[in-house]
């Protein structure tokens, strides 16, 4: 792996004209390209096998009349008023509604006395002709300026109902450029220059645009959730960063211990591009680990979400070298150095060479050295306050309640939460929630004879507000019954009864409509979870062990990750669901968790909490291999990533916080779990429990059994001084096996350290 990453970073520095040029084409291309033909995004809320979906193909396929989309337009005057009094005006909108595109049908509020009790509040059902789905955003922008003009004879007019929730193109904040901004910030404070900290936050912003490109494309060719390209922007942006600010940090110490700058670039793309590789592969299989829920929306999620991070990984191999070739000395140059310019101009070379090892800190002059022997020296008491306050967070993790997000969840500036909360006021929270009964007369069950007797049965429920009146297809083989719950769509008493009418009704009949789908969406994704997790858990270990050549190692990582991510699912319940601190994240209220959250969450931390397993331990192997000591090998390592590792968690948690201000709530708890995962993952995990559970493990660490260390493949990221030893190290063998199933003998110190992950 690193005599790949190696040559690729090296044929890019020798033409960087050329790799900059493909870079730009490719941009050019993509971004055109997704404008003209890309698609747009939808989520596709079925799941697969459930009795929801049997019921929408049952409708697509015989009574396609009922199975179209539907939205409301609301219209509501002041305390004391009556909507009557605008009566033209709102039916001058109803003939404006009627004429978008796919509305099939309109209705009258005057005529269908679809006006609250009180005449305040009326509502125009609006029927398509296509599926829910499949409504436009545009078509959307449609309806909301046919009924613009009402609002200027001073009525409030919004559009609402599930095809406009479901279609609602995902606002942003804007303060995802405040993030970016801090980290430029944290960049120019960690490398004391602006060139340097300008290249990490380049490539993000190459790698999410192509990848966003790229995601657009993918929706012209499958369904591609509406979260998709928020959720790959925010982890593209991450890790786009941080890739790029490993390599240059390693660039700078190769340069720094000595080496010229071609050297200190290729040695650079050797080692840390190595573990940019593999860590950006483990963030890819953990996010399309995703398809492993069947379900279709968070499949696209994890395919775009990989798409992006493919992008972040091939910048940081290419065009990163290629830049740096450009920038010469000047990607060097630092606080540091400042103060030696003048000097440095009058030097020869190999003064130069000289200036630079000299300002370059030893490991042992580090608070990061200090500290990793302060906790190797007490093991047990940093293991055990660490463990116990990661456990201590994860407490309220213990008590969550996941849902379904749906309009009431939106923030108050979208037009489909004022019109959810206009008809919540107006006729009852269980108008929001509305179910289909769908019955098949042409199976055995209940008859045409018999719905009748059906819809009392149903009405009979304390749940049910309301049930209308039987629509029968054309050809009488399928019946449609419109029901009403008493309480709102991600009420738990709604799926109580949604689940008491499941249990009443025959077996030709099924229940359907938004509320009952996502319903059944919670249900598989708290069915899939555990699997989902034991995949990646498997997974992740077997692609550590075969890295690091050991069996604790990844078994290690799996329960510190575990535990990470844990805390950051109590921390998001802490917030969302119980209201602490809500007032801090402009929550006004508590809202359930929405049900797809734990899966994704799940994919991002733990393959961005594999980032940085895998810069901090090959360090620490790096080191193992030069001197046999497994405590003073964590020391060194931590010593010479400590900084990195916290500038770039620092980066991480300003891009992901930045999220926080977004107005969807999905995006909101994202933006928080990931922050809070990235902080806890990078002090206390990284800098607290690592170096005492290695302490503990000492030469233990690095042990595997003899027949899995013949059978495994190799994979080696090796540090080597310059390219003969490239060129020589091609002409030997892996490292060879064990001899026995004993701990292994620490290697003999060497004078130039070569860091072996084989």
């Amino acid at each position: 792996m690193n005599r790949l990453t190696r040559r690729i970073g090296d044929a890019s520095a020798r033409r960087p004209w050329v790799t900059i040029a493909a870079w730009v084409a490719a941009l050019v291309l993509v971004l055109p390209l997704a404008g003209l033909v890309g698609g747009s995004f939808v989520d596709d809320l079925v799941a697969p096998g459930s009795q929801s979906e049997k019921a929408m193909e049952l409708l697509e396929e015989r009574f396609p009349e009922a199975s179209g989309g539907s939205a409301v337009a609301v219209f509501a005057v002041p305390e004391g008023e009556r909507i009557d009094r605008h009566r033209t005006a709102v039916e001058a909108a109803v003939g404006r509604v009627a004429e978008v595109e796919h509305v099939a049908t309109v209705t009258d509020p005057f005529a269908a006395g679809t006006v609250s009790p009180d005449g305040r509040i009326g509502y125009v059902q609006v029927a398509f002709d296509v599926p829910e789905m499949e409504v436009k955003p545009e078509q959307v922008d449609a309806l909301d300026d046919a009924i613009e003009p009402v609002r200027g004879d001073g009525v409030v007019a919004e559009i609402g109902g599930d095809a406009v929730f479901i279609n609602a193109e995902t606002p942003t904040s804007g303060a995802e450029a405040a993030g970016l901004l801090t980290a430029l910030v944290i960049l120019v404070v960690a490398f004391g220059t602006i060139v340097v900290a300008l290249v990490p936050i380049a490539l993000a912003l190459v790698a999410v645009a192509a990848g966003l490109g790229s995601i657009v494309l993918l929706a012209h060719a499958t369904d591609v959730s509406t979260a998709a390209p928020t959720i790959g922007a925010m982890i593209g942006l991450g890790v786009g960063i941080d890739y790029a600010l490993f390599i240059v940090a390693r660039c700078r110490e190769n340069r720094a211990g000595g080496q010229d700058n071609a050297t200190a670039l290729s040695n650079a793309m050797s080692s840390s591009g190595a573990a940019v590789l593999f860590a950006g592969g483990t963030v890819i299989v953990a996010m399309s680990a995703l398809a492993l829920t069947g379900l279709g929306f968070l499949t696209s999620i994890g395919l775009s979400t990989s798409l992006v991070v493919l992008f972040a990984v091939a910048t940081a191999l290419t065009l990163l070298p290629a830049l740096l070739s450009l920038l010469g000395d000047r990607i060097h140059k630092g606080r540091r150095h400042r103060g030696l310019r003048t000097r440095r101009a009058k030097k020869s070379k190999t003064s130069k060479k000289s200036e630079n090892t000299e300002n370059h800190k030893s490991p042992e002059q580090t608070a990061w050295w200090r500290f990793a022997h302060h906790v190797s020296g007490r093991p047990w008491p940093y293991l055990l306050a660490g463990s116990a306050v990661l456990l201590a967070l994860a407490i309220p993790a213990l008590r969550m309640e996941t849902g379904f997000p749906d309009a009431g969840n939106d923030a108050t500036s979208t037009t489909h939460r004022r019109a959810y909360d206009l008809l919540a006021e107006g006729f009852g929270p269980g108008f929001n929630a509305p179910l289909l009964i769908v019955a098949d007369l042409d199976s055995p069950g209940v008859d045409a004879a018999g719905i009748p007797e059906l819809a009392r049965r149903i009405a009979d429920d304390a749940g049910v507000a309301s049930i209308g009146e039987p629509r029968f297809s054309t050809a009488g083989d399928t019946v449609v019954l419109p029901v009403l719950p008493t309480t709102a769509p991600a009420d738990a008493a709604t799926s109580d009864t949604l689940e008491r009418i499941r249990g009443v009704i025959p077996d030709n009949v099924a229940v359907s409509g938004l509320t009952a789908m996502t319903d059944d969406l919670t249900r598989q994704l708290s069915d899939t979870l555990p699997v989902f997790i034991a995949a990646i858990l498997v997974v992740s270990f077997l692609l550590l062990m075969l890295v690091f050549r050991s069996v604790a190692v990844p078994l290690k990582a799996a329960v510190m990750n575990l535990l990470s991510i844990g805390g950051a699912y109590g921390v998001v319940v802490a917030v969302f669901q119980w209201g602490w601190l809500g007032g801090l994240f402009n929550l006004h209220e508590t809202i359930l968790i929405a049900s797809p959250l734990p899966t994704i969450f799940f994919a991002v931390l733990f393959g961005l909490s594999m980032d940085y397993e895998v810069f901090l331990l090959s360090r620490v192997r790096e080191e193992y291999d030069a001197t046999g000591d497994p405590t003073e090998s964590v020391a060194r390592g931590m010593a010479v990533t400590g900084r990195l590792i916290t500038s770039a968690a620092l980066i991480m948690t300003a891009v992901f916080l930045s999220f926080v201000a977004n107005p969807s709530p999905l995006v909101k708890m994202m933006g928080l779990g990931l922050a809070t995962a990235i902080v806890l993952d990078a002090t206390i995990v990284r800098m607290v429990l690592v170096p005492a559970s290695m302490a503990l493990l000492g030469r233990a660490a690095w042990w595997l059994p003899r027949p899995l260390d013949r059978r495994l493949p190799r994979i080696t990221v090796e540090t080597m001084e310059s390219e003969e030893s490239e060129e020589s190290e091609e002409s030997e063998d892996t490292v060879e096996s064990n001899e026995s199933d004993d701990l292994p003998p620490p290697p003999e110190p060497t004078p130039a350290p070569t860091a072996r992950i084989s």
